[in-house]
């Protein structure tokens, strides 16, 4: 509960007095404290915004806009974000924007949209790439931290892996609200920990916070897991994939996505199916056996599954991928398929966590070897071509392969909100659009003040 959202929604709808009871009643649902405390406390929040609102009344436009924000009056559930779609791949890319405006380059950035981002640098003369990558903990594991944990610090090694980057080092940064167990705290860093130790990558540093500090009453855990990677030779990036290259899948069982549908469903025997480290092993026998060079580009199925990613490799090549159905179910957990088919989800639309190789295919059979060598199944599930179309082969029937406007729904409230695309999508799009232009603006604005203010070179 967001005590000073709430107040900044209905501060200029109901009366002072209303207010502040409302708010007292809702703190009193959380806190164990006297209604007196809860007075006070509701009191407090309620004057620290209204003190906020002065703002509109002060005559420095300059500083005005430095405090507020470009209103898009797009919400985040509106659009998708988070939910691996359509709207939003869009709004990742809007952002990419905003960091492109830096003009600071790096060897891969978000404008690629691909698993972490890469700068080149040399040591002792020597040319290096450093892969940085960061993911958040699955919104549904807040009661479970450990899976939480354990998901997020695999998903960001992995990110680093599919650039071709051997992991050094991971960081954390924990979030929780209020009224959390610090137990949470722990568990969390016991399930990262899990991972670290069983492929040797340590947990060199991190922060721990409360959500919202005083202002988010509850429970929720929010937190992240960064991981560094380094390599001799130049990232297997999506933008490499060229035609007539082979499509490799490694089997997938899933990280926090199949583990919330599991849990959420109470089939909790999926669960023990995620819990593995075969990403991860199959990376490393690819960089072990030095045919990392052969590889032209990897990724990981994750966002909006195969279909979300086949449409990005697709948008940032040019390229056409085309997929064999059958192929990828056996390249599936059986448990895991199994649970999908049974919830009537989309295989294809959802994060299976398995590791896509593209390579020629001279080089394809080499690869497959050692992957399976470590005990990982792998399968040829597809071809690039120069169609630019993503397409799938299913009985005998091929068809366009389109990401939907969110990832394929895995739990039940998912199905409430559905995938359907909002018929005034275009315009909010627009709107999202031009609120992150006025970022930008925004960004370029201050920066110019402070180059001017302290006269840094222009």
């Amino acid at each position: 509960m967001d005590i000073e959202g709430f107040v900044r929604r209905n501060i200029n709808k109901h009366s002072e007095e209303s207010l502040k009871n409302e708010l007292t009643k809702k703190i009193l649902d959380y806190k164990k404290i006297s209604t007196l405390n809860a007075q006070k406390m509701a009191d407090a929040v309620i004057d620290e915004v209204k003190n906020t609102l002065t703002i509109n009344d002060h005559d420095n436009e300059f500083l005005k806009e430095l405090i507020g924000y470009p209103n898009s009056n797009i919400m985040m559930g509106e659009i998708g974000v988070g939910s691996r779609g359509e709207g939003d791949f869009f709004v990742h890319r809007k952002i990419a924007d905003i960091v492109s405006s830096t003009k600071i380059n790096s060897f891969v950035n978000p404008t690629a949209q691909d698993d972490g981002g890469v700068v080149k640098t040399s040591v002792n003369s020597k040319e290096v790439y450093v892969t940085t990558a960061v993911d958040g903990i699955h919104s549904r594991l807040s009661e479970y931290p450990f899976l939480g944990g354990f998901h997020v610090a695999r998903a960001a090694l992995r990110d680093v892996c599919v650039m071709g980057s051997e992991p050094l080092a991971m960081i954390s940064d924990l979030h929780l609200a209020d009224d959390g167990d610090v137990g949470k705290l722990f568990d969390f860093t016991a399930g990262v920990c899990a991972v670290s130790e069983l492929v040797n990558v340590p947990l060199v540093a991190g922060s721990t916070l409360r959500v919202g500090g005083d202002m988010v009453l509850g429970d929720r855990l929010v937190s992240a897991v960064g991981a560094i990677g380094v390599s001799e030779y130049p990232p297997t990036a999506r933008k490499r994939a060229e035609d007539g290259d082979v499509i490799l899948l490694t089997e997938g069982s899933g990280g926090g996505t199949i583990t919330t549908t599991a849990l959420y469903h109470g089939m909790f025997d999926v669960v023990l199916e995620t819990m593995d480290i075969n990403f991860i092993k199959a990376s490393e026998a690819i960089f072990e056996s030095e045919l990392l060079p052969e590889v032209h580009a990897m990724t990981d199925v994750t966002n909006g599954g195969l279909r979300g990613d086949a449409h990005e490799i697709s948008r940032t090549t040019g390229l056409g991928l085309t997929f064999y159905h059958d192929h990828i179910r056996q390249m599936i957990n059986p448990k895991v398929l199994e649970m999908l088919e049974k919830l009537d989800i989309d295989p294809l639309g959802v994060s299976v966590d398995s590791l896509m190789i593209i390579v020629p295919e001279e080089a394809s059979n080499e690869i497959k070897k050692v992957i399976n060598n470590v005990g990982v199944p792998i399968s040829e599930i597809g071809f690039v071509d120069k169609t630019g179309v993503s397409k799938i082969i299913r009985d005998g029937m091929e068809e366009e392969l389109k990401p939907l406007f969110r990832e394929a729904a895995y739990t039940k409230i998912k199905k409430i909100v559905g995938d359907t695309k909002p018929e005034d999508f275009e315009l909010m799009k627009k709107k999202v659009e031009e609120s992150a232009r006025s970022a930008i603006y925004k960004k370029d604005k201050i920066v110019d003040s402070i180059k001017k203010q302290y006269k840094i070179k222009m």
